[in-house]
């Protein structure tokens, strides 16, 4: 009885070991995006994913939930094992919906871990041609001048666009009328019409319109000008030095997820992200590639937590 006892523990250590010992990843990874296809988060991660399911030799299934501003595919993968099989394909939105819903089915920075950052989407404060402000200074001027008589559009309560025009009312005491709209399409429909006269959209929503002369660019919410518009400056060399609003794009795990597993995740999207056809494609959907260590990205996850409560705290926006 003994004997076949230890026989039993033997066996059960060495299929441990054996499992432990296999290669990670050794099976098909699923890749959760809480986005519907075609979009930015779905574009990044399909593109750079793509380079390291090569590269590990394993494939990457994409899992598109989308819904409630990305919470239901969030949900999905914080309660996920965390064994490196399942991943998450996210934006800055999933930070700013901690501070925006009232209550969520998981803990925004305790039930995930940052892998790496893809790109970041910066956005662009751009007017209608009808306003005549041609600089980030005459167009706080030209409000300053108007209270409440300038109306910009954003892509809804609590989207980036809204979030980053209110940070850029707070920091010049200006007085703009917010229309919310019911996505980026939208929202930028109404100001090429001239139904808004301003907005602070990501720059890949309104390229096309700049480039045809029916919208104007004064300044970028990036720390850097943007690749996709070089000409343009930053907002804070513009007019409001500090400004900085820069929304990103990232990979998550769920937490616990152990750090080697993490490290090598890193490693080769990092990777991926250095190479020209891919830096190529992210740039030409006016996304600037991003890379960074996991303690790095924490470090803009705990940060931008803290930025996103604070001005939904502004907006009073709040879904229940």
């Amino acid at each position: 009885m003994k004997r076949s006892m230890l026989f039993l523990v033997a066996s059960l250590l060495l299929a441990a070991g054996s499992v432990l010992a296999q290669p990670y990843p050794n099976k098909p990874m699923r890749v959760v995006i809480p986005w519907p296809p075609g979009g930015s988060n779905d574009v990044v991660g399909r593109i750079v994913l793509q380079k390291v399911a090569e590269s590990l030799g394993q494939q990457f299934v994409i899992d598109n939930r989308a819904g409630a501003a990305g919470s239901i595919g969030a949900d999905v993968v914080a309660k996920a094992p965390a064994d490196g099989y399942t991943l998450m394909v996210h934006s800055t939105t999933h930070v700013g919906n901690a501070a925006i819903y009232k209550k969520l089915p998981y803990d925004t920075l305790k039930d995930f871990t940052g892998v790496a950052l893809l790109a970041a989407q910066p956005g662009t404060l751009t007017v209608h041609p009808s306003l005549p402000a041609k600089s980030v200074r005459e167009f706080i001027a030209l409000a300053k001048a108007r209270p409440d008589q300038v109306n910009y559009s954003s892509s809804g309560n609590g989207s980036a666009p809204h979030l980053s025009m209110a940070l850029f009312v707070s920091m010049t005491g200006i007085k703009l009328v917010h229309i919310p709209y019911k996505g980026g399409g939208p929202q930028v429909t109404a100001l090429v019409s001239g139904e808004t006269q301003a907005s602070l959209a990501t720059i890949s929503t309104v390229l096309a319109h700049i480039h045809s002369g029916r919208l104007r660019p004064l300044g970028v919410s990036s720390p850097k000008r943007s690749g996709a518009l070089p000409g343009v400056p930053t907002i804070a060399e513009a007019g409001v030095p500090g400004y900085e609003m820069n929304p990103w794009i990232g990979v998550f795990a769920p937490a616990g997820t152990p750090k080697a597993i993490i490290g090598r995740l890193n490693a080769e999207i990092n990777k991926a992200l250095g190479m020209s056809d891919v830096s190529k494609s992210l740039s030409s959907q006016a996304l600037d590639p991003w890379l960074s260590t996991p303690e790095e990205f924490d470090m803009r996850l705990k940060a931008d937590h803290e930025k996103y409560a604070k001005l939904v705290k502004l907006t009073g926006a709040q879904i229940d």
